[in-house]
């Protein structure tokens, strides 16, 4: 044991954007509560040693793209991966461990598997059940028990120290939409199971809940029971909840002051650094072409954008995507401003200190605000303003709302026992900031706190949809709007960036079916801009031109595979004589004379020429309407498992390579199942040896994804 006042434990986390990170400082900041304290410190930093480690250690890891472990934990676990490494090496272990992932992507939570599983395999003993957390329902639903019964499990593991053999179970805690349990090969435990009981706190203003102006208490009807039953909403509680005493998260600690300067910034400021000098390599690049790919009556619309970057030092691959850069929406900002009371003093400075009693741990002014920027600026640059708050953030609101109805309501949804109404009424709407002020008017947050719970606002990337060996100094990529319908706690929306793009380009946009004809570089002087930078990746083709590829693209997925087969071509042009391997394209969309995005691909060259062997499509809502004929294929599974003995023969008899892009929550799995199947019946395999062929497709990168939820 460390020295230490209180029992102390060490807590690593390994984090890419910081979500662990702050989860790993949540906790770190209870522990006092609790009468532990933590030991924090990042997995890349050489603050501790496992290998003598004699207390309890905590981890709480992400997983980032294809199921890699983030920035900050490689090195260790590539240390870990180390098979000169014996079997006891960490014997002397008692480790928990909570892994966040995203269910809507391949190898979910993948990084804090492979740390549990090779901590087993070196000999480590779970002191606690390990929790995976899954953003795509929610992190909430596994996070918030799993943090509540770790202090019982630590404070037990410190009184059983002296037991140098204690048997600790191995189970895991699979988190689903509705806080059960699931399993994957291992023992189904429940939350209670593994020692996730709830204590309940009953809060002193929340006891008896009067029915008052303003108080949202719902009643079940009248005296005799004869008037309609109340449902919950955002804003309304029923019972049980209504009337039940609640277990709360603690209130975080507040860590920046805020101060407005007294006089405008006299465009010094970030407007500044937003139209000339970029920072992180974001550069201006005009835009020399824009054009609608899907017809009027298209469910969704997809545009095009072809960039001129000639003039930058951008050099990209196929497959290769370009952040965006956009500002949150005047109108959001502007009612934000007004609805927080600050719309006179929006060109004020900002000031930012950390606060001198802030009991946060390694506080620090966030570095996404830049010293120079106005009210205006924070709130159109540089913070997430749409982003759904987190139960932390609701918490904090709750002690600036002067309501009582609407205290007790806020308490509700960021309570353990409201996880299911915060799901339903919060993140299922994608309910932001805005929205939840003007549906809980007593509350007035103060400045400090949207810059301590608003995520910075990010760019968004687009895959690249053409190669520069064919437009040396142009890129394209592609786009469908994403719109939000209107529900009872927000209005209609466009996906922030997707929206914003299509309204820059309505001036100059192309109407559907326009030949493809770009402006010249002396015409797009007058052009709309937008703020770009090339990011890399690992979505190529492969070196080896012999090498078959197959590429899965429904819908804007399509568009890096246009890249890459302009790639292809040229190659083919200027290696006469060369062997290619083959290529398959699967296509799908919804209506074939509405989206079929690149009609052009079915009479194009690429097909011609050779470059394109095979071009399989389908359309989901072009069904015969004659019930006796055979179906068609309607999603772009059902084309692979069509000629799953071809595909198949590319993949493990040519070693080829299988690319899919596109929607990671329904189509990438299903693609990935159908994959298992076809493998199942072609090479006569069982599931479990399909999955692992899968699995070793994926670990060789000849199975590679650029997905999206």
């Amino acid at each position: 044991m460390r020295c230490a006042p209180t029992p102390a434990f060490l807590l690593l986390y390994g984090s890419q954007r910081g979500q662990a990170q702050a989860l790993a400082e949540q906790i770190s900041e209870q522990a006092a509560q609790h009468g532990v304290s933590a030991e924090l410190s990042c997995l890349s930093k050489e603050e501790y040693n496992l290998d003598r480690e004699r207390g309890p250690v905590v981890f709480i890891v992400s997983t980032t793209g294809d199921g890699e472990p983030p920035d900050t934990a490689l090195r260790f676990v590539r240390k870990i991966k180390n098979r000169s490494l014996t079997g006891d090496h960490f014997s002397h272990l008692r480790y928990a461990l909570l892994a966040l992932g995203d269910t809507n992507y391949a190898n979910f939570c993948n990084c804090g598997k492979t740390i549990d599983r090779r901590l087993q395999e070196l000999g480590a003993k779970h002191f606690y059940a390990t929790g995976l957390a899954d953003d795509g329902t929610g992190l909430e639903v596994v996070v918030d028990p799993w943090i509540e019964g770790l202090w019982e499990a630590l404070k037990k593991t410190f009184t059983e120290m002296s037991v140098p053999d204690r048997k600790a179970d191995g189970d895991i805690v699979y988190g689903t939409a509705d806080g059960a349990a699931g399993t994957q090969g291992k023992t189904e435990v429940k939350m209670e199971d593994a020692a996730l009981s709830l204590r309940l706190l009953k809060l002193g203003d929340a006891d008896s809940p009067k029915a008052e102006p303003g108080a949202f208490v719902a009643q079940s009807g009248d005296a005799n029971n004869t008037g309609p039953p109340l449902v919950a909403s955002l804003v309304r509680s029923v019972p049980p909840l209504s009337v039940s005493p609640l277990s709360i998260p603690a209130l975080p600690p507040s860590y920046v002051e805020v101060c407005l300067g007294d006089g405008p910034t006299d465009g010094v400021g970030f407007p500044s650094i937003v139209e000339g000098s970029w920072p992180n390599n974001f550069q201006e690049v005009p835009v020399c072409r824009a054009v609608r790919l899907t017809r009027d009556d298209a469910v969704k619309t997809a545009i095009l954008v072809e960039l001129d970057i000639s003039g930058q030092n951008m050099p990209y691959q196929p497959g290769d995507a370009f952040n965006v850069w956009c500002p949150n929406r005047t109108s959001e900002v502007d009612s934000l401003l007004q609805r927080l009371g600050l719309q006179d003093q929006r060109n004020r400075l900002i000031c930012l200190q950390l606060c001198k009693d802030t009991k946060k741990k390694g506080a620090k002014v966030p570095a996404h605000i830049p010293q120079k920027c106005t009210l205006l600026d924070l709130l159109t640059w540089c913070l997430e303003i749409r982003s759904i708050p987190k139960k932390a953030f609701v918490r904090a609101m709750v002690d600036c709302t002067q309501d009582s109805g609407e205290r007790r309501r806020l308490q509700e949804l960021c309570s353990q026992q409201g996880s299911a109404e915060y799901n339903s009424f919060v993140r299922d709407h994608s309910v932001g900031l805005l929205d939840l002020l003007l549906a809980f008017p007593s509350c007035t947050p103060p400045l400090s706190l949207l810059i301590e719970h608003l995520p910075a606002l990010r760019p968004r990337p687009y895959s690249a949809a053409s190669s520069s060996l064919r437009s040396p100094g142009r890129v394209q990529f592609v786009f469908s709007v994403v719109e939000f319908p209107a529900c009872a706690v927000r209005p209609a929306r466009t996906g922030l960036c997707t929206g914003w793009l299509a309204d820059r380009v309505a001036p100059v946009l192309q109407p559907y079916g326009t030949p493809q004809v770009s402006a010249d570089a002396g015409e797009t002087s007058t052009w709309p801009k937008v703020s770009s930078r090339r990011l890399g990746n690992t979505f190529h083709l492969p070196s080896d031109t012999t090498v078959p590829i197959v590429m899965v693209g429904p819908g804007t997925g399509v568009a890096p595979f246009i890249g890459f087969l302009q790639q292809r071509e040229k190659e083919r042009e200027q290696n006469c004589g060369s062997t290619f391997g083959e290529t398959w394209l699967f296509f799908g969309c919804r209506h074939m004379d509405r989206d079929f995005l690149f009609r052009y691909l079915r009479t194009h060259r690429f097909m011609e020429n050779g470059t394109l062997n095979h071009l399989k499509v389908c359309s989901s809502r072009d069904q015969p309407e004659d019930s006796g004929s055979e179906p068609k294929p309607r999603y772009v599974q059902h084309l692979l498992s069509q000629h799953s003995r071809s595909v198949v023969h590319s993949l493990f008899r040519d070693h080829g390579c299988l690319y899919v892009c596109g929607d990671a929550k329904n189509m990438a799995k299903d693609v990935n199942d159908a994959l298992v199947d076809m493998l199942g019946r072609e090479l006569q395999l069982d599931k479990l040896e399909s999955m692992k062929a899968v699995a070793n497709l994926r670990e060789e990168r000849r199975y590679l994804q650029d997905v999206w939820s």
